[in-house]
């Protein structure tokens, strides 16, 4: 178990992070992030999450490493399906890009404080009640089908306007506002995916909160220097798809193996490594989109 000591200190290091972040975001609010600037960030918050996985402390948990780049690769690959929606989110409420550094860092850091809430819920449960994973493996193979049955392409479903948003606009709420509530809780729903998802990988609450961190970190950068270049990623929903059936497969075969049932009608229920999980991770992620840039460029 992570100490408490390690836990404030990364708490802290990430409050310091995030604070930075907002400050520049405040600097530069009245110029949109250029494609360089973009790209050297989103380096850096690369950089930091492999020098953290790669220097994880593995005396308590040999795996720690490889469950938190299988963890952090999941759940930054989630979060680019999730640049997608804030695309969508901003085009369609008029949100001028100089406008957009504070909206989305603000979101992120709104998802980052419930995602840690969720992430808190969830370890509870699973310390007590094994069996939650039928109930997380489902979920996720259900999301993996809905995934899985959209149309290439048609992001536009993707959000629409909800109930709380309606009630802002009628009661004359501004734009930023607005905007700023549908990021915030359109990444909140994305976390009822994700954290399950990363459950599914590792039980270790620290690695959980770390790789969520670390795939939310740049995700302001990565708005601006992907912008149109993200839809070309058309099959990107169905990569994902298979990754979280995977995933929601793996978990109902923990979940067999944590109530003692480890064979069914004398079939021995197999286990599934990390090596599997990140070969299965990764290959899904890559092929979809080779596949995606294959499409698009022939549209061209």
């Amino acid at each position: 178990m992570t100490s408490v000591s390690v836990w404030v200190i990364t708490i802290v290091i990430l409050l310091a992070v995030l604070a930075f972040d907002l400050a520049l975001a405040v600097k530069n609010r009245s110029k949109v992030t250029s494609t360089k600037e973009a790209g050297i960030w989103i380096s850096v918050y690369i950089l930091g999450a492999i020098i953290f996985g790669a220097t994880l402390d593995t005396t308590n948990n040999p795996a720690s490493h490889s469950e938190f780049f299988a963890g952090w690769l999941t759940e930054y690959s989630l979060s680019v399906d999730n640049v997608f929606v804030f695309i969508i989110i901003l085009t369609k409420l008029k949100i001028d890009k100089t406008q957009a550094q504070l909206i989305l860092l603000w979101g992120i850091i709104m998802a980052l404080v419930l995602r840690g809430a969720f992430i808190a819920a969830g370890a509870a449960l699973i310390h007590r009640f094994i069996a939650i994973f039928f109930v997380f493996g489902v979920f996720l193979l259900y999301t993996a089908w809905h995934l899985a049955t959209e149309k290439a392409g048609n992001d536009e479903e993707q959000w629409k306007e909800s109930k709380l948003i309606r009630s802002l606009r009628a009661k004359g709420a501004s734009t930023f506002k607005i905007a700023l509530v549908a990021v915030g809780t359109t990444d909140v729903l994305f976390a009822l995916d994700s954290i399950p998802a990363i459950f599914g990988l590792t039980k270790d609450p620290y690695i959980v909160f770390t790789a969520n961190a670390f795939a939310l970190m740049g995700l302001r950068q990565l708005y601006f220097l992907l912008g149109d270049f993200l839809n070309r990623l058309i099959y990107l929903s169905k990569g994902l798809s298979i990754i979280l059936g995977f995933i929601g497969i793996k978990l109902i075969i923990e979940a067999f193996h944590g109530i003692g049932i480890h064979e069914i009608f004398g079939v021995h229920i197999p286990e599934v490594s990390l090596a599997v999980s990140l070969g299965v991770i990764g290959s899904a992620l890559g092929v979809t989109t080779l596949i995606s840039l294959a499409v698009t460029s022939n549209r061209n």
